[in-house]
């Protein structure tokens, strides 16, 4: 495309076709007139044709009085003038003042405008709880439930709120000197972690009721207890725990009962009276007691090797020899009848039943449920006294139950009240016990005083220990060596349990116990605990049901 010469119209057109190009001009020039040459000079040719849209005519008159615009804006309709100032300028101006839009534009929140951000915000906190906060109350609620009555949300399983005045793992009631004790070991310094004053009257101990304690509703068929255990018999009252042993049909029976770990306890009945079977005692927590089934192949076991010992009757083949003879006589001389190590080292290394943990060689850590004794009472001797019998049992069993009880290993306080237990061991467990004579005052019909029983241990093998405590005074210690490795019977040497351990209080009544007075025993009677207190090393608090180095949980729940 070329332009056109401006010239006069009598020329010759060009040979080829062209257009003119109409300049930019102000309104109302002299060749936008009417006049004949102006309509001449803007002519163009189209293939050698006139433009379809002529000058002539009123058309572009028309044109020229709608469109055409002065050269001063001004003369548009408009003020342009920079000092001009227009009503909405405040709203265009990002330089405005906020206290510039008041008036006529004012901008504050409206009962539509309140209600339009408090849908948003009800909507934003239904995403969050149910994205949020649904998944993590659940998946609390679904841990919470094992470890303790109490749930997230301040629940507990039946839904109701205990109220024992405090929710800690330290009674407010424990006075402040009880905050620290010295271990009777070495003197080093002890930590409570736990305590329960029982001042709270009218405690209930359904499941579900406290936040710390369950009571269960059970007959003992273990050691055939003759009384149903019954969440009714146990509550507490003039600021100590009470169990009651009542004389009453229920269940197809005749009664109804129901680091460092201190308990102050008066006994019940009296002292001379022979038949009642009281007792504090903790059991590791992969066995449940009263369950037989959760015991089976865990009790008493206290076990991380690999051989004999961990097979049913301890024994192989029938060997070794020293494990079928000098045995119980209810079960033809044998030592065992145990049905073998349930969670054992010899575990196989795949299997999904074992809780762990693992050696670093990959084989499992041996588990169980294993049992140490606070205390079981009893009355014995000639004249008849209260006794306390204070022992922990193991299983592989030693030849005969026969453990290294040499002064190295049992060392008794006070050997004039203090001596070792007749009872060594049957085809189902072995015991190192002692029994101590404890004070004759403390039962409910004498003089219905406490007394302070413990027990304080350190887990393991050569440098382990358990020591027993009897009237605030300790009573005995077994040291570790002393349920050490036996090669007559070919088992490795058993440990002072590592396993987290739970807390039982009981009192009951069975023949297996020993002989029963029902000329002279008194119904109903009870065991009073006024404390109980558990203490750890300072540098080695570890509280919980599931410690990572020996987990639990899972393996219960499932």
């Amino acid at each position: 495309m070329s332009f056109s010469h401006v010239g006069d119209s009598s020329q010759s057109p060009p040979s080829t076709p062209t257009k003119s190009l109409l300049p930019l001009a102000p309104p109302s020039p002299s060749f936008l007139s009417n006049s004949v040459t102006a309509r001449k000079i803007l002519r163009e040719s189209w293939n050698g044709s006139d433009t379809p849209y002529t000058f002539d005519g009123s058309r572009l008159s028309s044109l020229n009085e709608k469109y055409s615009l002065a050269p001063d804006p001004r003369q548009w309709g408009a003020d342009l003038s920079t000092d001009l100032v227009e009503p909405d300028d405040e709203i265009h101006n990002p330089d405005g003042r906020s206290d510039d839009l008041k008036g006529s534009h004012d901008l504050s929140l409206s009962r539509r405008g309140l209600a339009n951000l408090g849908c948003l915000t009800l909507l934003i906190a239904g995403f969050i709880a149910l994205f949020l906060a649904y998944p993590v109350v659940a998946y609390f609620r679904k841990i919470g439930m094992w470890g303790s009555a109490f749930n997230l949300g301040g629940t507990n399983a039946t839904g109701q709120v205990p109220s024992i005045g405090n929710f800690g793992l330290i009674d407010q009631d424990t006075p402040g000197d009880a905050y620290f004790r010295e271990s009777r070991r070495d003197g080093s310094r002890m930590q409570l972690v736990f305590s329960d004053e029982f001042n709270t009257d009218g405690r209930s101990f359904y499941p579900g009721d406290d936040p710390y304690w369950e009571a269960v509703d059970l007959h003992y068929w273990e050691t055939n207890n003759l009384e149903w255990y019954d969440p009714e018999a146990v509550t507490t009252e003039n600021g100590s725990l009470v169990i009651t042993f009542s004389e009453k049909q229920t269940h197809d029976l005749n009664f109804q009962g129901g680091g460092y770990l201190e308990v102050s306890a008066q006994l019940p009945g009296v002292a001379n009276v022979v038949g009642m079977w009281p007792a504090v005692w903790t059991m590791g927590n992969l066995g449940r007691a009263g369950y037989g089934a959760s015991l089976e192949g865990m009790w008493p076991y206290t076990y991380d090797a690999c051989d004999v010992g961990t097979a049913p009757n301890q024994t192989l083949n029938g060997q070794p020899y020293a494990a079928t003879v000098d045995g119980d006589a209810s079960y033809d001389d044998v030592l065992s009848v145990l049905p073998g190590q349930r969670l054992s080292r010899c575990t196989c290394p795949d299997d999904p039943n074992h809780p762990g943990p693992k050696h670093s060689d990959g084989t499992f850590v041996g588990r169980a449920a294993p049992e140490i004794d606070v205390f079981e009472a009893q009355v014995t001797g000639d004249p008849l006294r209260g006794q306390v019998s204070q022992s922990a049992q193991f299983a592989p069993f030693n030849r005969a139950w026969i453990w290294d009880n040499s002064s190295t290993n049992m060392i008794v306080t006070s050997p004039d009240i203090s001596h070792l237990n007749t009872f060594i061991g049957s085809a189902t467990q072995q015991a190192t016990s002692v029994v101590t004579d404890t004070s004759q005052s403390c039962y409910e019909l004498n003089d219905a005083c406490f007394s302070v029983y413990a027990f304080e241990y350190k887990a393991g093998y050569d440098d382990a220990y358990i020591t027993w405590v009897s009237e605030n005074v300790t009573s005995w210690t077994l040291n570790g060596p002393g349920i050490g490795a036996d090669s007559t019977v070919d088992i490795s040497a058993r440990e002072i349990s590592e396993e987290p351990m739970y807390l039982i209080v009981n009192l009951g009544m069975s023949r297996n116990f020993g002989h029963i007075d029902f000329n002279h025993l008194t119904f109903p009677n009870h065991l009073r605990i006024d404390y109980i207190r558990v203490y750890q090393p300072v540098h080695a608090i570890n509280i919980g049901c599931d410690p990572p180095n020996f987990p639990t949980m899972n393996y219960i729940e499932e």
